[in-house]
């Protein structure tokens, strides 16, 4: 068991986003929580009902396979009636101070117990079955992401750690994926990637002496495929033609098609909370 909780080391990076982003939202007054952000004008109350809707399913997935069973039977003709939202928002009542602790706590609770699990078991989602280390570094990616909007909104700068290589990883293995979603035939092989890391190292993927790259930082790199930013705001130096197109369409998350901010429409606002 110990060996399989050292190896799992996507739970404590799960973890530490959640603590970044929870410092964030402590020190914001309680009427913020109704504020919108840049992303589609969801509130800090949205983000969390988000956040702890889907950790919920995750962890049910991983410890009650029946629970989420009917989680799904619940889910999916919910989807056909108003959306995520509307189902996310029917299931939890708590906002406010009340939502952050739930978030909080549960969070908490669920790396304590994931920390001890076998990172390759497989488990049930909505689309095809993954692995745990898959379901975890999903849910960081989720808390990264929609995190971006709630420190856009406070105007301040998110402290990034290396944590952000398994955002980094998850945006190289939806390449193809990026292609499918939008009706599109995947190219052969993913440009070189090579990215300088919060701590100054630099990350290689893919192949050398290939003609289509994308270079600069880590973080730039996963604001772009989780559609934090446009490419054109960041400081990316993208070559070749596959890779300025993927660039142009990158997700790294399920779901149909979405359509990247366009140019400056997400940023940094100048004011603090």
């Amino acid at each position: 068991m110990s060996g399989e909780a050292e190896e799992f080391s996507q739970v404590a990076d799960f973890k530490e986003e959640c603590d970044v982003l929870a410092a964030l939202i402590e020190a914001l007054p309680e009427d913020r929580y109704e504020a919108a952000t840049q992303f589609k004008g969801w509130t800090v109350n949205d983000v969390l009902v988000h956040f702890h809707y889907w950790n919920r399913a995750a962890h049910l997935s991983a410890t009650d396979p029946e629970a989420f069973k009917a989680l799904l039977g619940e889910l999916l003709p919910a989807l056909s009636k108003g959306g995520l939202r509307r189902a996310e928002n029917a299931a939890i009542s708590e906002r406010g101070l009340a939502l952050f602790a739930l978030w909080r706590a549960y969070a908490d609770e669920m790396a304590a117990a994931w920390a001890g699990f076998d990172p390759k078991r497989r488990v049930a989602w909505v689309g095809p079955e993954m692995s745990l280390r898959s379901a975890i570094t999903a849910r960081q990616m989720e808390t990264w992401a929609h995190g971006q909007e709630l420190f856009d909104l406070a105007g301040v700068e998110r402290r990034e750690s290396d944590r952000v290589r398994n955002i980094v990883r998850l945006g190289l293995n939806t390449f193809g994926w990026s292609f499918q979603v939008n009706g599109e035939t995947p190219p052969a092989e993913p440009p070189l990637l090579r990215l300088t890391a919060p701590s100054g190292a630099v990350w290689t993927f893919g192949k050398e002496g290939t003609e289509d790259r994308i270079e600069g930082s880590a973080v730039e790199f996963a604001q772009v495929v989780t559609q934090t930013r446009n490419v054109a705001d960041t400081a990316l130096r993208v070559t070749g033609a596959v890779a300025t197109r993927w660039m142009a369409i990158a997700q790294c998350f399920a779901g149909p098609p979405e359509t990247p901010p366009a140019p400056g429409a997400r940023f940094k606002t100048p004011s603090a909370a």
